[in-house]
């Protein structure tokens, strides 16, 4: 018999520093650089990224960063730093996660506070919503299904910014019987931990695995993310891209623009064989509503290709995207091939596949970074391709693995911190820096922007427009209404 979960109680003075940051962030410095970045004003990036850019008016990037979102107000995104094929490097944007995990890997900026970003995103966005909530009473919560690790670092950081015992909730999918509820009017309650039902006002949310078959979309009681930025894109891959292509159209007189790897959206299973030959025999197929490394299939071989297309697979849709390799192996697009930078060559001369997770939340003054952290692929990247390699060894750098049982471990051996030693290795500069930070949050803005079209004047949401946008009818029943 399954035991019922009870939320535990977090009580104000109970943030415990080796609960909440892997050991080897805990021990690590910053890098003066990443310091020197995080600390930099907005005006400073601006005009530093205008600089560079002179296509882009200052005034119009200061707008942008500073712009208050409405509905997606912290996010993360996943970047490569690639060149193209005459060396020319760039940032490009593989998605944008809504609830992003990254604390536990992120070097304190101030040794004096011990609690880091989690107190950090608390202050600029957690607790500025605190005062236009619509419920007054009642407690609060966060609520989680996977990283129990930094889902309690927030509790305990919030209890103590509040003086309030908080609610910490387990709320897994397919639980027949979780400690998370919400009544008819969207009102949250949590069992708590003697069993009784506590009304909650506001909640953080670390809910990742397909949110919407639990959150309701209209939700009274006040929850960050609110689901709406996951079906908008923050965990909706197929509607994010959407959402670049309409931003970009949006702001494309200003020489800004979110770059992403060439992506075809809506594509069935059928037809998916005859985009991977489009592109020249690599690509990359993407289960548009998983993450955590799931659903994301690297294909350089028909080998690799008839494996896909015999798997088991939940949703109908796809998204096929010009896969990102090495020099010698990756996708021709309409923009030609993009290959990864890398990092550097180790003593043995092997060069790795390595991605660059920035977080970022929106506060007052508008978007500001919040942790940084890297990850690199498993094995190095061989110059040329035999059919029987596996890719995804080479290309594939997300740590978090699903155990058979159904929990999540992480392969914390392949990250790689902002600190003195592993940062050298990343091969990045400030510059690499600033420009992942303004492509997150231009890829934050138009997801939320997204989110803004999905609902009417009155926040409602408009079912019909969004099944127009990603009709797929397996995603479309998992909805809460």
């Amino acid at each position: 018999m399954t035991p019922v979960l009870r939320a535990r109680a977090i009580a104000p003075g109970t943030f415990e520093p080796g609960d909440h940051f892997y050991p080897r962030a805990l021990n690590a410095q910053i890098h003066p650089l990443v310091r020197f970045f995080m600390g930099a004003s907005t005006q400073r990036i601006v005009s530093r990224y205008c600089h560079l850019n002179p296509r882009v008016a200052p005034e119009q990037l200061h707008a942008l960063l500073t712009e208050q979102p409405r509905y997606f107000r912290w996010a993360g995104s996943d970047l490569f730093l690639v060149t193209t094929e005459d060396g020319r490097r760039q940032m490009t944007v593989v998605e944008t996660n809504s609830c992003p995990s990254g604390q536990k890997s992120m070097p304190l900026f101030d040794d004096q506070q011990e609690q880091g970003g989690f107190r950090t995103l608390l202050e600029r966005t957690f607790l500025p919503l605190l005062g236009t909530r619509r419920v007054k009473l009642g407690d609060l919560a966060v609520v989680y299904d996977k990283n129990k690790m930094e889902a309690s670092g927030y509790a305990a950081a919030l209890a103590d910014l509040t003086g309030e015992v908080v609610h910490l909730a387990q709320f897994m999918d397919g639980d027949p019987d979780p400690p998370v509820r919400f009544d008819a009017d969207g009102l949250m309650a949590i069992r708590d931990a003697d069993g009784h039902w506590a009304p909650i006002r506001s909640a953080f949310r670390y809910v990742t695995q397909r949110p919407w078959n639990r959150l309701p979309l209209r939700a009274k009681t006040q929850v960050l993310n609110p689901v709406l930025a996951c079906l908008a894109g923050g965990r909706n891959k197929l509607v994010a891209s959407k959402a670049y292509d309409f931003f970009n159209a949006e702001v494309a007189e200003t020489g800004l623009a979110i770059r992403t790897p060439e992506t075809v959206w809506d594509v069935s299973r059928a037809e998916i064989p005859l985009w991977v030959e489009r592109l020249g025999g690599c690509a990359v197929i993407k289960d548009p509503y998983s993450n955590a490394g799931q659903g994301v299939y690297t294909i350089t071989s028909q080998a690799e290709l008839a494996r896909f297309m015999e798997s088991e697979q939940r949703y109908e849709r796809f998204i096929v995207q010009a896969l990102i390799g090495n020099r010698g192996w990756s996708s021709k697009g309409r923009g030609g091939r993009l290959y990864h930078v890398g990092t550097m060559p180790t003593k043995a001369g092997n060069i790795y596949a390595s991605d660059l997770r920035v977080m970022i939340s929106a506060g007052p003054d508008g978007f500001r970074p919040l942790a940084i952290y890297a990850r690199r692929a498993p094995t190095p990247m061989t110059e040329m391709l035999e059919n029987s390699e596996d890719s995804w060894s080479m290309l594939g750098t997300n740590l978090s693995v699903k155990l058979p049982e159904g929990g999540w471990t992480t392969d914390t051996r392949r990250l790689m911190l902002m600190d003195n030693r592993d940062f050298n290795g990343l091969g990045l500069g400030l510059d690499d820096l600033i420009e992942a930070f303004v492509q997150t949050a231009l890829s934050c803005l138009a997801i939320d922007r997204m989110a803004r079209k999905l609902v009417t004047s009155k926040g409602k949401f408009r079912p019909r427009l969004f099944q127009s946008l990603c009709d797929d009818p397996a995603l479309i029943k998992e909805i809460t209404p």
